[in-house]
């Protein structure tokens, strides 16, 4: 199931994308309101949407996509946690040794963006770049989960860029500033349950900057799998329903180029984050 939220004038509302159109779920009495409240109902919440997507599709009670307003789908997540240099390729390019254990960093909820959102660009940022990460959404509460347990607590994925600025990242030993900026984690345009996923770590990964393929790789290149990351990550922190976990970047970065070559995010720059059977994660710059 692709679940997505979308802008109307009484706030943001749920959807379900079928082949034929875009399903509003009913916000009503004993529907949930919310993207979390829909993931923390688990199954049975699943059940009833599904059965309701299979009768508005024969009632030909359909939105059009293209008509509709992207939100975030994961609107406010409790945590997002981040891992960097979780791709051998990527490390390498960065001029960073393999890590041994994941290196963890976060953002925050003021960096939630949607699809189709164009982001701000500060005159405080100079070095400007991209990183297409697929993102874990947890399903279930997860505390000290083993890595064979790990992935039946998740409910389902989605593309995020996890826009840096690497000047900030850098200023300091400690990266939040650079990766917290308002508006520099776009997520979506779909939140996809894990059962139509199937193996995440089997799963193309790529990044388009004004349609020049900038990244393209396959999670399978990740140094800690995403059942790993969630029994790691579990081992320390209590996860919860709605908590998201960026699994880090492929090589490709404009970090990653010589510094002559690197042509830092500018005003007017589109970027499109693409990972199969996830969608395409489209966004453009502006110098706010």
């Amino acid at each position: 199931m692709k679940l997505l939220t979308f802008a109307t004038e009484d706030g943001l509302r749920l959807g379900v994308k079928t082949d034929s159109g875009v399903v509003e779920i009913p916000a009503a009495d004993g529907w949930p309101r919310t993207m979390e409240a829909l993931i923390a109902g688990g199954a049975p919440v699943i059940k009833q949407v599904n059965q309701h997507v299979q009768s508005a599709v024969e009632a030909g009670n359909l939105l059009s996509e293209e008509d509709l307003t992207f939100g975030p789908c994961v609107p406010q997540p409790g945590k997002i946690i981040c891992v960097g240099l979780n791709y051998r390729e990527h490390a390498a390019e960065s001029n960073m040794s393999i890590p041994e254990f994941p290196v963890l960093f976060n953002k925050f909820n003021n960096s939630i963006a949607a699809h189709g959102q164009t982001i701000p660009l500060p005159s405080s940022v100079k070095e400007g770049d991209y990183e297409a990460e697929l993102v874990i959404v947890i399903g279930q509460t997860s505390s000290k989960v083993s890595k064979d347990e790990a992935l039946k607590r998740v409910f389902g994925y989605c593309i995020a860029n996890d826009l840096s600025s690497r000047d900030l990242q850098f200023r300091t030993n400690q990266w939040l500033l650079g990766k917290s900026l308002d508006h520099f984690c776009p997520i979506g345009p779909y939140l996809v349950t894990s059962d139509e996923v199937g193996d995440p770590n089997r799963l193309e990964i790529g990044c388009r900057l004004n349609g020049e393929v900038r990244q393209q790789s396959n999670t399978s290149d990740m140094i800690f799998y995403c059942d790993e990351l969630v029994s790691y990550i579990s081992e320390y922190i209590t996860l919860s329903p709605g908590d998201i976990i960026l699994t880090g970047t492929p090589q490709g970065v404009i970090f990653g180029y010589p510094p002559e070559k690197r042509i830092w995010l500018k005003d007017g720059d589109e970027i499109v984050v693409e990972i199969s059977k996830l969608g395409s994660l489209k966004n453009r710059i502006r110098n706010a």
